[in-house]
C-alpha cells in the first residue's frame, strides 16, 4: 500500500506521514513538504463516485 510521505525538497528524503513525530516535520533546516496521494490512490468521494452514463427517469 502507498502512504502519503513528507519529502524534503533540498535532500530528497521522505518520511511516511504515519510515523511523523511533532507537527511540522523539517530536514535540512526547513520544513518539509507533505506529497498528496496519486488521484487513483485516493478514496472514493461524492464527486468521484458518480456514475459517466446518463440515465433517463423513466
Amino acid at each position: 500500500m502507498v502512504e502519503e510521505v513528507y519529502k524534503c525538497e533540498c535532500c530528497g528524503k521522505t518520511i511516511p506521514v504515519s510515523q511523523r513525530r511533532d507537527h511540522n516535520p523539517t530536514c535540512c533546516g526547513k520544513p518539509m513538504k507533505r506529497l498528496p496521494l496519486d488521484i487513483c490512490l485516493k478514496p472514493e468521494d461524492a464527486e468521484f463516485a458518480k456514475s459517466t452514463e446518463h440515465e433517463d427517469a423513466c
